[in-house]
């Protein structure tokens, strides 16, 4: 693996080249970008895909990118434009991108700008209120999670945040009904260490989560878009923006193994199916 910084306006991006170790080659380069993660989440899915030049990054403020803009807000276009720079570095014509959560917002804004840029993207579990049915809600429920981590840190806030993630089905008055929940239920310190710049909990995110994209240019794009969904997020918050996601580009979301972070390591805090997750990413850039 290959580590490497390029400047951008207003950043220092760190990403990694690893080349392929096995197959005959022929496949594009595969991006892999999230957020608020960097690119050491991807290390498990990136080792079960040996045949193919796979490049991870860090946003800029995340990891090892600085940011030298004066911001603190983690804004797709700017990040898309970062994404870019990495594309057009590389010079290998257009990529195939697999971006999840956060990531996958940026890029569909990568898309919309630089629609020649990835020739397949897999866009896994982006967290877009604003494509569903319920959305004034949904976004009266992420305002809550903000104002419980405001208020009362760390632990609050990611408690708060994984009752609503984990709701099933629209964000209805029982739900806004539910009491607080004790961080301790998720075993999750109830202490407030006084900081307030957690890039998932904070308002650092909230250009992520309201961004609204642009259906008819990602429909004109010749990008291939694939909306992934995992098996076990069915009903919830994530599941539910991808599958009205997927309906608003007049496809089908396709199914992935696990959960939310499926791809992540075995032996990580929130472990999932990489090897799984891996074959199915093979066959979805492979065209079946």
């Amino acid at each position: 693996m290959e580590t490497r910084t390029i400047h951008t306006p207003g950043a220092e991006v760190v990403y990694d080249v690893a080349d392929a170790e096995a197959g005959e080659g022929g496949h594009p380069p595969l991006v892999m970008i999230g957020q608020p993660m960097d690119a050491s989440g991807f290390r498990a899915l990136a080792s079960y895909l040996p045949d193919r030049v796979v490049v991870t990054y860090d946003p800029r403020g995340l990891g090892r990118s600085t940011r030298s803009d004066g911001e603190v807000t983690n804004t797709p276009t700017t990040q898309a434009e970062d994404v870019h720079a990495v594309i057009e570095t590389l010079g290998a014509g257009p990529v195939d991108l697999f971006a999840s959560s956060g990531g996958a917002v940026t890029a569909l804004a990568l898309v919309t700008a630089h629609p020649g840029d990835v020739r397949t993207l897999v866009a896994h579990e982006p967290p877009l209120p604003a494509v569903l049915p319920d959305a004034d809600a949904a976004q009266r429920g992420l305002d809550a999670v903000h104002a419980a981590y405001d208020a009362n840190g760390f632990g609050a806030g990611m408690a708060a945040f994984v009752m609503m993630t984990s709701w099933r089905g629209e964000f209805t008055d029982d739900y806004f009904a539910l009491p607080a929940p004790d961080p301790a239920m998720f075993g999750m310190p109830s202490a407030d260490d006084g900081t307030r710049t957690d890039p998932l909990l904070s308002e650092r995110s909230v250009a992520i989560t309201g961004y609204r994209p642009d259906i008819d240019a990602l429909k004109a794009a010749p990008t291939r878009i694939v909306v992934a969904v995992g098996e076990e997020s069915e009903g919830i918050f994530t599941g539910r923006t991808s599958t009205a996601l997927a309906d608003l580009l007049g496809t089908s979301p396709v199914v992935f193994p696990s959960h939310h972070g499926g791809f992540a390591a075995e032996d990580s805090g929130y472990p999932g199916k990489p090897r799984e997750f891996a074959a199915r990413l093979r066959d979805v850039l492979d065209g079946s």
